[in-house]
């Protein structure tokens, strides 16, 4: 079978290894691990390999290079004007080639190539919207074109389209998917954290103003002020980075609050094993993939009300939902730091529900999908 993908996701390459962002490159692995051959649609560029990326596994990959585009200004949208023709052309090309199309959406490829689909009625096709689903949330209108049309069973054929979370009145080619980081092998027994001493939350993710690292450490900060005996330790980089510095240095919060840069998979789930809370005050999410990793490893998450969150926690069975009202989110965590018990209950309640997506499990998932 002769597998395309379609995506944004910029890539990198080494000798003759193309490498990705490593979360999505480890789901990517599964899909191809039974393709004989594999088209890949995506940006590439020279970067080098850092730790949050990871090479396909596959001895069969052949590349087209597209350009990154975006209509965030005149300029930029001049520019994607001029490059959209090419990227069309391949992903035409492509798709004609491929036994099976898979799309990764929300992204500027991605909805070209929800366009470009549709010229293959007949042909089996996926697509993974790894974003909020919500069809009543505010995006950007490139987002809400694309679940338009995937979600249009007259202009999208023979096409399943998994989303996060469960949503009244889809269409019937949607359907409730999640994401997986851990197989049956990876669970080991997670030793009891009490909330006696340091408390210590961790925020893994990009530093930027979507996933909101700043509120991350407002928490914190008045926990502290309260004379709460917390630290935030956050791991990530991002545009954010300065602007962070430079609060942590002007509110004297250095021994409390601390940038780890980027890390592999090994040390984050090392930082999951010994903390008590995982902060995501994203403003929009797919499947957190933070969230789940966290319940995992028995670290509570403290996130906010967007996509498949509420679900995921239970509404505050599983975790503490955030309504950016920092004194209110904090009386509710404050709830919790005094109650030991309850505390040992949430995240007992987190670790039974994460444990049943793993690896194992989405992989045979994918199986199906391909089969079907």
């Amino acid at each position: 079978m002769k597998f395309a993908i379609i995506t944004h996701v910029i890539h990198g390459k080494i000798s003759d290894k193309y490498f990705g962002y490593e979360p999505y490159v480890r789901e990517m692995n599964l899909w191809i691990k039974n393709a004989s051959e594999v088209l890949i649609v995506a940006p590439l560029e020279s970067i080098p390999k850092s730790p949050i990326q990871e090479f396909y596994v596959h001895d069969s990959i052949a590349f087209t290079p597209v350009k990154s585009f975006d209509i965030s200004n005149i300029k930029n949208t001049l520019y994607s004007l001029m490059v959209m023709p090419s990227i069309v052309l391949k992903i035409y090309q492509t798709m004609k080639r491929a036994d099976h199309i898979h799309l990764r959406c929300p992204g500027n490829i991605g909805l070209l190539g929800c366009l470009v689909q549709i010229f293959f009625p007949s042909k089996p096709k996926t697509a993974k919207y790894a974003g909020n689903w919500d069809l009543n949330a505010k995006q950007p209108i490139t987002y809400r074109l694309q679940k338009w049309i995937l979600s249009n069973t007259f202009l999208t054929k023979n096409m399943k389209v998994l989303v996060y979370g469960e949503w009244e009145n889809s269409s019937s080619n949607i359907k409730p998917f999640f994401t997986a980081s851990y197989f049956e092998k990876d669970k080991i027994e997670v030793k009891p954290r009490t909330l006696s001493g340091k408390i210590s939350f961790v925020f893994v993710g990009t530093l930027s103003n979507g996933k909101q690292p700043l509120y991350a450490i407002q928490i914190i900060e008045l926990l502290h002020k309260k004379g709460n005996d917390v630290q935030l330790l956050l791991y990530g980089e991002g545009s954010e980075r300065a602007s962070l510095e430079k609060y942590i240095s002007d509110n004297h919060l250095e021994n409390i609050v601390k940038l780890m840069g980027n890390q592999n998979q090994e040390t984050i789930k090392k930082a999951y094993l010994e903390n008590h809370f995982v902060v995501l005050p994203s403003l929009s999410e797919g499947w957190p993939k933070v969230v789940a990793e966290g319940m995992f490893w028995g670290c509570l998450p403290i996130a906010s009300r967007v996509s498949c969150v509420p679900n995921m926690l239970q509404n505050g069975n599983r975790g503490l939902l955030l309504d950016f009202k920092l004194n209110q989110d904090i009386d509710h965590i404050e709830s919790i730091l005094i109650d030991n018990n309850l505390y040992q209950e949430k995240v007992s309640q987190a670790i039974n529900w994460s444990r049943q997506y793993t690896l194992d499990v989405f992989e045979n998932e994918i199986k199906l999908l391909l089969q079907s």
